[in-house]
């Protein structure tokens, strides 16, 4: 059986491919096979195959885009963790984020960011002063 007609191995080559696959991949490839399959060909003519930019480019832009879209911590995570396989520092990957800023503001920029400090390991400082806790300002 080839991989077009086994949802098994059509899901091992995504992860292969795309260094992840979401959970609605997992579902898809066993309750709708051909719509995973029609999603999946535009995401690849879109940003798997190479064309004019390199992966590196395209994750970055993935990242800003969903941070801007306010999509999943688990799912800009996916993508920060694939660009840092890719060699993509975290530097790199916090100033893609913080293009969010201008145009999508403080609340979308802090779900990019969240999801930023959790993959990097990424601390602060601490108040020396008495104030309240505010938390991560990202949503859970």
């Amino acid at each position: 059986m080839t991989t077009a007609q086994d949802p098994q191995l059509y899901i091992d080559e995504m992860a292969r491919k795309r260094g992840y696959v979401l959970d609605y991949h997992k579902v898809m490839a066993k309750q709708d096979f051909p719509v995973l399959q029609a999603a999946n060909g535009l995401v690849g003519a879109a940003y798997l195959d190479q064309r004019t930019l390199d992966r590196k480019t395209k994750e970055l832009i993935f990242i800003v885009s969903l941070t801007v879209m306010r999509a999943s911590k688990g799912h800009i995570q996916s993508h920060i963790r694939v660009a840092l396989d890719l060699g993509v520092t975290p530097q790199e990957i916090l100033e893609a984020i913080e293009i969010s800023l201008p145009e999508a503001g403080i609340v979308a920029f802090q779900t990019g960011f969240e999801a930023w400090r959790e993959v990097v390991g990424a601390d602060g400082l601490e108040p020396t002063v008495e104030a309240h806790q505010g938390g991560s300002g990202a949503g859970a």
